[in-house]
């Protein structure tokens, strides 16, 4: 089987006036359902929910209701898009803890896989009615690029409701000439704006999965392997799937603060981080938390997940292992 095309839609694309999209549901899903194995990362349940609730819900009950109401709704229009093809859609909500640990994180890749195989197309989206710390923080774009980068996807598509990333009005296509300058504000309806969806295909590039901003006219193109929207390169990898989750999908609890002789030992030997070089540390945290090393200059050099305590370490016993080489992944 080929390797999956990923593909997100944010609220402002799939909600129109407090309802489903339905032709443009209908649009995507017929040239997905052609260029399967494929995903679809779909926001708008907390939009479908808020037109049922009458306004925008502020507090956190109150976004979890919404999501919860408006999630049936975004499954069935997906569904009724695809049924129409021939084709089954699977729902598959996720938060942030089924990417940041191994086993659920290798579960979520068995499950869809399996649903590749099956010939349903995934929708995925954060599971806001039960969690927390994602609504006020998270977005479907990073949450689109960490599946890309889950499955090795062969393409991640962020559809938006411009042609691409615009600098002073005119479509940057090449990623790499990006500037912060060009951002603009995020839409009404959604929480990630152009901002998030540059760093979620630069995520998704630096972990080996070409990635495209675009709007959804230019979607059965970049379907076909053509060109539009603003495309960023895959950067050349070797690297095994732990070591990717580790790098993208472990979430880093706090961030340790090392020598220069650590930094050395860390980059050119690929040594395993001792207590002797780590000099301190930003939070608590417990063995199998991950972290973030970084240079007295503050540079995070390395991710890796601790094999020690807090507590462990302020011991100050100098030969502690802290984070064993083989679970530990430079990214400087």
């Amino acid at each position: 089987m080929s390797a999956p095309v990923v593909v997100k839609l944010g609220s402002a694309l799939v909600v129109q006036e407090g309802r489903p999209d339905t032709a443009l549901l209908r649009d995507v899903a017929r040239l997905l359902a052609a260029a399967r194995p494929a995903c679809i990362v779909s926001s708008g349940a907390i939009a479908l929910g808020a037109a049922k609730a009458g306004a925008r819900p502020r507090t956190l009950p109150a976004l979890q209701a919404a999501s919860s109401l408006g999630q049936a709704e975004l499954q069935r229009a997906w569904s009724d898009a695809f049924e129409a093809e021939g084709v089954h859609a699977g729902q598959v909500l996720l938060t942030g803890a089924d990417i940041a640990e191994r086993r659920s994180y290798v579960n979520v890749r068995n499950a869809l896989d399996e649903l590749f195989r099956l010939g349903a197309v995934p929708v995925l989206n954060e599971n806001d009615a039960t969690a927390t710390d994602e609504i006020s923080f998270g977005d479907n774009d990073v949450l689109a690029a960490q599946v890309a980068v889950l499955l090795r996807a062969r393409r991640l598509i962020l559809l938006t409701a411009v042609e691409g990333v615009l600098d002073e009005g005119t479509l940057v296509a090449d990623g790499a000439d990006v500037r912060e300058e060009a951002f603009g504000p995020s839409s009404q309806l959604g929480r990630g704006g152009i901002a998030s969806k540059v760093a979620a295909a630069q995520l998704a590039a630096a972990g080996g999965v070409p990635a495209t901003i675009a709007s959804p006219p230019v979607l059965a193109e970049l379907l076909a392997g053509g060109t539009g929207g603003t495309h960023f390169a895959e950067a050349s990898t070797s690297e095994s799937a732990y070591k990717l989750w580790l790098r993208y999908g472990k979430r880093p609890v706090a961030r340790l603060e090392v020598d220069d002789g650590a930094v050395q030992a860390l980059e050119e030997r690929r040594s395993s981080l001792l207590a002797v070089g780590v000099v301190k540390w930003s939070d608590d945290f417990r063995a199998g938390d991950g972290v973030e090393i970084a240079a007295p200059s503050g540079r995070v050099v390395a991710r890796g997940i601790v094999s020690v305590d807090a507590a462990e370490l302020a011991e100050r016993r100098p030969a502690v292992e802290v984070v064993h080489r083989d679970r530990l992944v430079l990214v400087g």
